[in-house]
């Protein structure tokens, strides 16, 4: 595959001015997350589980947040290619409908049936109290998040990338901060241990909420309008996104909760198995912030292509991204081999859990090139070019024809240890790849949805 890309400086140029902010983002969001289950893993096997099983219902809530603005990025995306507006206000309004009505009903699970939900994933009685307790904290938040994220997304799609990065980085690190003095008692604060962790995450996902929209408003950005207007679409406007956009929420919902279901099966194995899983993720979600980049910087530049109406342009970024994320996943899975003991350090584990995640982790550096490849494919060029119903169909196909399965099998029927369970689950990975690649090289993945409408 050539590399004469690598010599396209306004290519390069352009791709990295809108990946590094985002990569940065993602960067200091994965570093404090470890840095909370550092702090949080100095209180024991138990403390570590129940945060990464309460953190579960946000990552369900996240992604499918995630495939309703990203759904609604398609569109932004194609008509800030051909320098429109006012829709773009329009779709801000229908993504801030569809995500508060999403929040509002996880909101409701976590602060009033805590119990119930993580009765889903673990029957230890300790784990299920002290993942109560965070939830009925961090569950207030759960709308001012979906608001944000309506915005982030929005803002990524216009490429305003840098208000994003300054309100989201500067939360995260107000969190942390807060996080610290409340788990520990530090500075005079009481010592609350998980409670503490769920303050001082509740208000920093509020503050980067009030940030977001200082910054909206005061930089006098496209969004910096009444917000009344958001909401004055009709119905064939509402009905035209609307059909691009819930194949993207129902991919996003079945595939948080194949993945939800995974992380149930981890927990059953056992709870050291489970805060294994949660050490393993936080590296995880670490070593792919550069491919979070790339992929979401791809999928602007697709739809923005798109929307000009130039479709070869398009299936080239993608191939060239493909290329370029492949060969830093190769680099960077060697990275987290040779770090493997030194992470494994940094927390509290017992015997097994340590060499749980001595294993884990090499199973998600050996199979880190095949994520970036999907993630590429998929956000770049699948979900940008807005053929949301087959990538739909792929993800069922694969988490819950495959991956789902494998992992009931390995943990139930074969009685396997969580890093081989882990390594089948792998497999869905693998089937993806195939069919992904296979719709890529296809072409039939590139909708042009705002001038074939408007036609």
């Amino acid at each position: 595959m050539s590399l004469s890309f690598l010599k396209d400086r306004s290519f390069i140029r352009e791709l990295l001015v809108i990946a590094i902010p985002i990569s940065f983002q993602q960067l200091i969001n994965a570093s404090l997350n470890m840095i909370d289950v550092i702090m949080v893993g100095q209180l024991g096997e138990a403390s570590i589980a129940a945060l990464g099983l309460s953190n579960q219902i946000f990552f369900v809530l996240i992604l499918i947040l995630f495939g309703a603005t990203s759904g609604m990025s398609i569109f932004t995306a194609q008509f800030w290619g051909k320098q429109e507006i006012e829709p773009i206000r329009k779709v801000l309004g229908m993504s801030l409908i569809i995500s508060t009505s999403v929040a509002l009903i996880f909101t409701l699970a976590a602060t009033l049936m805590p119990e119930i939900v993580l009765g889903f994933y673990t029957k230890d009685a300790e784990v299920i109290r002290l993942g109560s307790s965070y939830l009925r904290i961090v569950g207030f938040t759960y709308v001012p998040i979906a608001i944000a994220t309506s915005y982030i997304a929005i803002l990524r799609s216009i490429q305003l990338i840098r208000l994003t990065v300054i309100a989201t980085v500067s939360a995260l690190i107000f969190k942390t901060i807060l996080g610290y003095g409340l788990i520990f008692g530090i500075g005079g604060l009481p010592a609350l241990g998980v409670r503490g962790a769920a303050i001082g995450t509740a208000s920093g996902w509020t503050l980067e909420l009030v940030l977001l929209l200082i910054f909206i408003y005061t930089q006098k950005t496209p969004l910096a309008a009444n917000p009344l207007t958001f909401f004055s679409f009709d119905k064939a406007f509402f009905i035209r996104v609307l059909t691009t956009v819930l194949p993207a929420i129902a991919n996003e919902m079945f595939w948080s909760l194949g993945i939800t279901t995974y992380n149930a099966i981890y927990a059953h194995i056992g709870t050291d198995s489970i805060a294994a899983i949660n050490v393993n993720a936080t590296i995880e979600e670490l070593g792919f912030v550069i491919f979070i980049g790339l992929g979401n910087a791809c999928a602007v530049m697709v739809g923005n292509r798109i929307g000009a109406g130039r479709k070869d342009e398009a299936y080239e970024i993608v191939r060239r991204v493909i290329v370029m994320g492949v060969a830093f996943a190769v680099f960077v899975g060697l990275i987290i081999v040779l770090l493997r003991e030194a992470v494994v350090g940094l927390y509290d584990l017992s015997p097994s859990g340590e060499n749980n995640v001595r294993w884990l982790l090499l199973v998600m550096a050996s199979t880190l090139w095949i994520r970036m490849f999907n993630f590429s494919t998929f956000i770049g060029a699948l979900r940008a070019g807005g053929d949301t119903r087959f990538a739909l169909i792929m993800e069922i196909c694969s988490i819950w024809l495959i991956g789902v399965p494998a992992a009931y099998v390995g943990a139930f029927v074969l009685h396997l240890p969580v890093y081989l369970v882990y390594l089948m689950v792998m497999l869905e990975e693998i089937a993806k790849a195939f069919v992904s690649g296979w719709r890529f090289r296809s072409r039939k993945w590139i909708h042009d949805l705002v001038n074939e409408a408007a036609g």
